[in-house]
């Protein structure tokens, strides 16, 4: 078999990031999310409650769903990176939670309008979120083998944003060939593509079909392009993998800057996480937008996260990814304190004439800086982990980053989901986004710019 070139095995690696990005832009944020967050608030309206009791319950149910999804990530992510490792394969692994990704995302096309089926469609849509994030950890782990640590950080923010086209392009696609306005056309004036029944919202829910139909188009070239290597093809076992993963834990006490910086991203990881769950239903619930307006807010923000992400490889690459994520942690703060202190009647306190578009207006402007630095802080996170990354085992080490990322997933959605109930205000119930996001700023002192290698 031939030898494939390293810009080849770039491209591959890549095209993941063109391949999974609609789960995140499509399902979690701008159209399946904000959908079923409508469908449960009318539910639960129609069974008796208030307008607003009834949106709070939805984002409470949301808040739920991503709260066990983040469980189950959490505990299995290290340990299935020490498996990898000690068997030396990834492919297999990363087709096994494809084929999750790609079956629970289909499956969302049955998420009935009336909300008869909520439960069984979120169990649906956890299935394809877990397979995309253990997905996730064994592609971030290949990273290391494409370039060195002058490298990465600029194939990693390319990635991202090439990536984060391919989210924009898919969402240019269903808002204009399938997503329904209240009139029954799509963005583009038109019925819903394939004759698909806008009164049954068969377009919006063709969304499951369409993102895993994308998947599996785009990630022929993944698995053309990208391969193991031969020599690390072993034997291992579960209780080698415990071992090696025990032995990667307690030796966290001897690497500060590790250790630091595992704990910062695991809560500003988790606030752009709750950023993005909860972004698309906040509009929904909160400013009152429809699916369209959505979609276009989200064109925009897609359209900025790529743009930024490349940008910020480059910054990457000059500065180092430690000065490019604390100016996105901070930006991103000053974007949620005022997401949380406005609605359609007020701004900060501010009342606003009835009516009033600027709300609308700074979301937008919002949108455009959620998308820019989270493209950014993304990027450059994956790139400040491979300065940390013991060459010997980058996909447990990956592991550790997942687990790092992903062992408080369920706290933003739980401390969002106990905010929401106790002010009964699906715009309060946001808030905690901003603490998380200032104690990964607060940790960040202890991590060093040069990263922190394991020899």
């Amino acid at each position: 078999m031939a030898e494939i070139s390293k810009r080849r095995r770039i491209w591959g690696w890549w095209f993941f990031d063109w391949a999974s990005q609609p789960y995140h832009t499509l399902l979690v944020t701008f159209v399946f999310g904000p959908y079923f967050a409508g469908v449960a608030a009318e539910y639960y309206a129609t069974a008796g409650m208030d307008a607003e009791a009834a949106a709070a319950q939805a984002q409470t149910v949301w808040a739920n769903c991503l709260t066990i999804t983040g469980l189950i990530i959490a505990f299995g992510a290290p340990l299935l990176g020490a498996m990898a490792d000690v068997s030396g394969r990834r492919i297999p692994w990363i087709f096994a939670f494809s084929v999750m990704y790609a079956v629970g995302s289909a499956a969302l096309w049955f998420t009935l309008p009336d909300g008869s089926n909520m439960w069984l469609m979120l169990s649906a849509f956890g299935l394809g979120f877990v397979g995309a994030e253990y997905a996730l950890i064994f592609i971030n782990s290949q990273l290391p083998d494409l370039g060195d640590d002058n490298e990465v950080g600029e194939i990693s923010g390319s990635g991202f944003a090439f990536g984060y086209f391919g989210g924009l392009i898919s969402l240019a696609i269903m808002l204009a060939l399938f997503v329904e306005q209240p009139n029954g056309k799509t963005l583009i004036g038109m019925e819903p593509l394939f004759g698909l029944d806008a009164g049954t919202r068969e377009g919006t829910r063709f969304v499951g079909p369409f993102t895993a139909g994308w998947f599996i188009l785009f990630m022929v070239p993944y698995f053309l392009w990208v391969r193991d290597d031969p020599a690390a093809d072993k034997k291992g076992s579960v209780s080698e993998a415990l071992s090696l993963l025990g032995k990667s834990v307690a030796a966290l006490r001897h690497r500060v800057s590790l250790a630091s910086y595992l704990g910062s991203s695991m809560f500003y990881r988790d606030a752009l996480n709750g950023l993005y769950s909860f972004g698309g239903v906040y509009a929904r619930l909160v400013l009152e937008w429809d699916l369209i307006k959505i979609g276009v807010f989200g064109i925009i923000s897609v359209l900025a996260s790529a743009v930024f992400a490349w940008i910020g490889g480059k910054l990457d690459r000059k500065f180092g990814p430690k000065p490019v994520i604390l100016t996105a942690i901070w930006v991103l703060i000053l974007v949620c304190t005022t997401i949380v202190s406005m609605d359609r009647t007020q701004i900060f306190g501010i009342a606003l004439p009835q009516g009033s578009g600027l709300p609308d207006m700074v979301f937008f402007g919002c949108g455009i800086l959620i998308g820019g630095m989270g493209g950014i802080l993304q990027s450059a996170s994956r790139s400040l982990m491979v300065r940390h990354t013991d060459p010997a085992a980058p996909v447990e080490s990956f592991g550790l980053y997942g687990l790092s990322g992903r062992a408080t997933a369920f706290a933003a959605p739980l401390m969002i989901g106990i905010a929401t109930t106790a002010t009964g205000s699906a715009r309060l119930g946001v808030s905690p986004i901003v603490g998380l996001f200032i104690l990964g700023l607060f940790l960040m002192r202890w991590v060093k710019p040069e990263g922190d290698q394991s020899r």
